[in-house]
């Protein structure tokens, strides 16, 4: 046999082996699914974040359900978290955030920069 057709044999097997073992990986580990994450709620509404101050978990990745219960888009923007996302008149988005440090991550309202100020507290 060739030494070309042996070092295919080779790379074949060793495929097939790396493919059949995160195939049993995937059967084993458990799923991780954004419906496990820990949810939170933030709403706009006439142009101010409610809450404007928000306790979440510090070290935990968690999704962040923005409202918009104004007329107008709004988008959400932190500069602390490096998230920007628009936010239709009447809808939702969701924003994946973390894990966190400790501390105080300022967000706002782009579009309302005077009233739509808030905070998250990771702690």
């Amino acid at each position: 046999m060739s030494l070309s057709r042996t070092h295919a044999l080779y790379r074949y097997g060793l495929r097939r082996l790396l493919g059949c073992a995160l195939l049993a990986l995937a059967l084993v580990a458990p799923p991780v699914c954004a419906d496990d994450l820990p949810q939170f709620e933030l709403t706009i509404e006439n142009h101010r974040w409610q809450p404007s101050e928000l306790k979440v978990p510090a070290g935990t990745k968690f999704k962040l359900v923005v409202i918009n219960q104004d007329a107008t888009p709004e988008e959400f923007e932190s500069i602390d978290l490096k998230r920007e996302k628009i936010v239709m008149p009447g809808g939702r988005i969701s924003v994946f955030i973390g894990p966190l440090a400790p501390g105080s991550y300022a967000f706002f309202g782009d579009f309302h920069q005077d009233t739509a100020q808030g905070r998250l507290i990771a702690e």
